[in-house]
């Protein structure tokens, strides 16, 4: 009961100063838990920040449409709390174009988070992160148009330029001439317009689209593929080490599981475990 009594100067410096506490504990939008600087990089790609290329957009992961508006989500908070271990103050966001990006046309940057599949190919050309995400391949339709395992061998299929989904459309479902996209956005918009009947690419990806869609599409199922998410390093950079070393601690101490369940599972609104599996 004695707190009731504190003046008022008192009360307004105590609030204050539990705002700079809550505070330095904010990347922007993103809550950090950990140990501000315990792990040590030497020479970022810019002094005092994680500098991160993505391409966009990418709802729930990167929630917001531009660089300046985009102030968290699910990969943006993951590298927020990279940041913050490494004793980094702030997360730049830079927006990349997906073939640029993964043929390793880009430069001056810590790394990229993109939902990014590892593949043998792209490890040829980029140093990969140790995975922290488990993904399979999604079939997005319109809801009042949805496909089924059959009827998807027929049906008009959007694929994105330079995916696994592309590859996996045209390798392992026979799919010959798949209508390709430079990005997801206009893939989706394609299937919107009702230009192709199908968009297919990561599981998660889709998952995201359902949800903006707000009624107007349906993931009808997905295949399984095995494929893991990682961050793409830029080739030999000594920092690579460091930044799997946060990654690998985020997982142990339950930062990763904490984060996929309040952007991932949240709004999806359901686990991507239970969507039907199609045979190829």
């Amino acid at each position: 009961m004695k707190f009731v009594k504190i003046g008022a100067l008192a009360a307004t410096a105590l609030f204050t100063m539990a705002l700079s506490a809550s505070a330095a504990d904010m990347i922007d939008k993103c809550e950090v838990t950990g140990k501000k600087g315990s792990f040590k990089v030497d020479k970022p790609a810019q002094a005092g920040q994680l500098t991160l290329e993505t391409n966009l957009p990418a709802p729930v992961w990167y929630n917001g449409d531009t660089a300046e508006s985009i102030k968290d989500g699910m990969e943006y908070c993951m590298a927020a709390e990279i940041a913050w271990r490494a004793g980094l103050d702030k997360v730049k966001l830079v927006p990349v174009d997906w073939d640029a990006l993964i043929a390793g046309q880009t430069h001056d940057f810590d790394m990229a988070m993109s939902e990014i599949s590892i593949t043998e190919e792209r490890k040829k050309v980029h140093d990969f992160s140790t995975p922290y995400f488990n993904s399979d391949i999604g079939v997005l339709t319109r809801s009042d148009a949805p496909v089924d395992e059959k009827s998807i061998k027929t049906a008009k299929v959007g694929v994105q330029q330079a995916t696994t989904g592309a590859a996996f459309a045209t390798d392992k479902l026979g799919i010959s001439s798949p209508q390709v996209y430079p990005d997801a956005g206009s893939m989706f918009a394609a299937l919107a317009a009702k230009q192709i009947d199908v968009a297919m690419t990561d599981t998660s990806i889709v998952l995201a689209q359902e949800v903006e869609g707000k009624g107007k599409f349906k993931v009808v199922g997905q295949y399984q593929t095995g494929e893991t998410y990682g961050a793409i390093y830029p080739k030999g950079n000594p920092n690579n080490a460091t930044y799997d070393k946060i990654i690998a601690s985020m997982i142990a101490d339950g930062t990763m599981a904490k984060l996929s369940q309040k952007y991932l599972a949240a709004a999806w609104g359901k686990d991507p475990a239970t969507i039907t599996y199609f045979k190829p």
